[in-house]
Order: C-alpha cells, then sequence, then structure tokens
C-alpha cells in the first residue's frame, strides 16, 4: 500500500490521489509524481535564471511550470516552486527537509482547518524527494497584489538591519493586520491560529516575510494561504522557540517564572488582538486535543523513523505548553 504524496491517504500506486492531483494542476491536468530532472540540475537551473526569477531567500529553489504534463523550469510565469534539499550544511536530518515542510503543511491543513498553499512531496529522476507548492498570487492568470508584513511595515535591510525579517513582535502582527485588513475580527482568529500553529510544532522561523496579504476576489486585503511552515527545531534543536516574541514588552507572570511560552501568553496574546477569548480557548483545546490525528500524520509521513520520532516529540513538549 502506497500513500498520496499529496494528503498521504492510503493509495494503489504511487503519485497522487484524483482529488490532489486535480488542486497540484489546477483543474483536470495530469501532474506528475517524478520529474526529468535530478536535484544536481536545479543550481543549474537557477544559475541560467538568476536574473529573471523572482523567488527570493536563500534555500535552493526553482520555479517550474506544468508543460503538456511534465513539470519544465520557468524563467517567468512559473506556477509552481520546488524545494529540493538543500546545499547548505544542517546540523541534523538534512535529507528529511522535504517531508518536514510537507508534513507541517498537511498537518496544518488536514488536522487544524488552517488553509494552506497547496503542495506535495515530489520525486527527482533518480528517486530523491523533493518538495513543491503550486503558486496562489495569480488568479486566472494574472498577478494578483500581495504583500508581506515586512513590506506592509516598511522593513528592509536598508531600513532596518541585516536582521529585519525578526524585528518585531506578534502582537504588533497583529496590529500591522487590523490597518490594513477589513475583515479584521475573521483574519486575527486565522493568524492567532497560525502563531499557535507555529509554536507546537516548533517553526521558529515565523518570521515578518512569512506572513502575507492578498487580494480576496471582492478587492480587500486578507491573509494569504500558509506557507513556508516547517519544524525547524529538527533540524535546528538549539534555536530560539519562536522567530518573534509574542509581545512588543509585556511579559506575564507564567513566563516570568518558565522563560517560555504557555497557555496563559497565547490567551494574554488573544486578549490583546481583542478576540472573543470563547473562541481563543476553542482554538488552544483544538490543539490539546489533536494528539491522535497528529501522530497518525507523522507515522503515514515520508520522514526518516529517527526524524518521525524526533518530530513527534518535539510536539508533544510544546503542547503541554500550551494545554497546561
Amino acid at each position: 500500500m502506497h500513500r498520496c504524496m499529496s494528503t498521504l491517504a492510503g493509495l494503489q500506486h504511487e503519485g497522487y490521489s484524483r482529488v490532489a492531483e486535480r488542486l497540484l494542476a489546477g483543474g483536470n491536468r495530469k501532474f506528475p509524481h517524478r520529474l526529468t530532472f535530478n536535484r544536481s540540475d536545479v543550481v543549474e537551473f537557477r544559475m541560467q535564471a538568476a536574473e529573471h526569477m523572482s523567488i527570493s531567500g536563500i534555500q535552493d529553489k526553482v520555479s517550474l511550470k506544468l508543460v503538456r504534463g511534465k513539470l519544465v523550469p520557468a524563467e517567468k510565469d512559473g506556477e509552481y516552486i520546488l524545494k529540493p534539499i538543500p546545499t547548505a550544511d544542517i546540523p541534523r536530518f538534512k535529507n528529511d527537509i522535504p517531508a518536514n515542510e510537507h508534513l507541517s503543511m498537511q498537518l496544518a491543513s488536514q488536522v487544524f482547518g488552517i488553509a494552506t498553499a497547496v503542495n506535495a512531496v515530489i520525486r527527482f529522476a533518480d528517486g530523491e524527494l523533493a518538495y513543491i507548492t503550486r503558486r496562489f498570487d495569480r488568479r486566472n492568470g494574472v498577478k494578483i497584489g500581495q504583500e508581506d508584513f515586512c513590506q506592509l511595515s516598511n522593513r528592509t535591510e536598508e531600513t532596518t538591519g541585516r536582521n529585519y525579517k525578526y524585528t518585531g513582535s506578534y502582537e504588533e502582527v497583529g496590529r500591522i493586520l487590523k490597518r490594513f485588513c477589513k475583515a479584521y475580527p475573521v483574519e486575527i482568529e486565522k493568524l492567532f491560529a497560525l502563531i499557535v500553529f507555529n509554536y507546537v510544532f516548533s517553526n521558529g522561523d515565523a518570521h515578518l516575510k512569512n506572513f502575507s496579504l492578498f487580494e480576496s476576489e471582492f478587492g480587500d486585503y486578507i491573509l494569504t494561504p500558509a506557507y513556508d511552515m516547517i519544524c525547524t527545531s529538527l533540524h535546528f534543536p538549539e534555536e530560539a522557540r519562536t522567530a518573534l516574541d509574542l509581545f512588543d514588552s509585556f511579559e506575564t507572570e507564567s513566563f516570568r517564572q518558565n522563560a517560555f511560552y504557555k497557555r496563559s501568553d497565547f490567551l494574554k496574546l488573544a486578549e490583546f488582538y481583542g478576540m472573543n477569548m470563547t473562541r481563543a480557548e476553542r482554538c488552544l483545546r483544538q490543539f490539546a486535543d489533536s494528539g491522535t490525528a497528529v501522530s497518525g500524520l507523522i507515522g503515514r509521513s515520508f520522514l526518516s523513523e529517527k526524524a518521525k520520532a524526533d518530530f513527534l516529540g518535539r510536539f508533544r513538549d510544546r503542547l503541554r505548553a500550551v494545554a497546561d
């Protein structure tokens, strides 16, 4: 028995379920589960397209387009972003990075109902896994307005310094959302769930550029589907527990005593956001009750067995913090 390389549901053959294939292909096109090139070719693709591609970040990435059932590199109008195993030195579980991001994104969408970019794992020609995600910044073939929270707060390396993505707090992220989003009461609950998810699943890279707004079909701005979510501490166990502090300067008594965030800290953040506290409690309770579903999805993931055990242990440790 195989499992779908997108949803992780049981499948009789390697590849994607029909539902996953339609989501990945954006219609009734065929979507391949194996590429016609290898990871070594990605570096060459990137060098050739360096002046034209718009994908940011230091991770090895390449833009792809689906052409007659095959995924091919694209200098412009790319439909997908492919992320192979990085060439950079990674302390632990380097080969598990694509499976880690895929699992994290599937956990967000399947277990917690968080809207995410359509994603999957895919094999290179030699069988090695990579992570692939479908771009969401186009609608009906037209690029739509989108800005991340660094852009919205006028943060650049020139204005704020080299670590500009990490300057600020999640409290400030809420203020930025309120300033630009008319549907704030709805969107703030989505933001809160994202922040809790990133904490529970040890994503220490949930910085300002990993939150974005885009233009809805009605012309207002809402949160984009979640992207770039990964259990970073699986690979960098000594990193900080969050990319940003929860608050500008406030500290709860719990944080002063424990030196890490717990349930009361997230409830205080919800209070700062002006959320309905019953709904904030419900969100935290959903995480507290998720153990069985999370364990099941980890078990079906493409992580190595040692990485699965490590991932599950980190989840359980963080879950105790927000459940108490």
